[in-house]
């Protein structure tokens, strides 16, 4: 069974930095893909950035893109979201998932963790 904790949340400045962390357990880290996901409240989960784990490929929306990076620890499988320049509108929750196929898509993820808050003040 797949299980995913989310660590690494909290309360920064604009312009500051955090980083999550992502430990996953009974999930071959070759296979598919994991992602990090944000919904703030009012609104639709969206998707933040994903890695590839087989290839170590990453992809980032638009909106995150030169800010963030995400990494993995195939040894320990655990998935990273390092966040730098943080802005008050990426104040959400913070989620991690496992999925196959296109990763940029909610509907490819099928393991969720239970999120971390992330809470950027102005």
């Amino acid at each position: 069974q797949v299980q995913l904790v989310e660590s690494g949340g909290g309360s920064v400045q604009a312009g500051g930095s955090l980083r999550l962390s992502c430990a996953a357990s009974g999930y071959s880290s070759s296979m598919g893909c994991m992602g990090w996901f944000r919904q703030a409240p009012g609104k639709e989960r969206e998707w933040v950035a994903n890695i590839f784990t087989g290839r170590g490929l990453t992809n980032y929306a638009n909106l995150v893109k030169g800010r963030f990076t995400i990494s993995q620890n195939n040894a320990d499988n655990t998935l990273y979201l390092q966040m730098t320049g943080l802005k008050p509108e990426d104040t959400a929750m913070y989620y991690c998932a496992i999925g196959q196929g296109w990763c940029s898509s909610i509907e490819a993820y099928t393991s969720w963790g239970q999120g971390t808050q992330v809470t950027v003040s102005s």
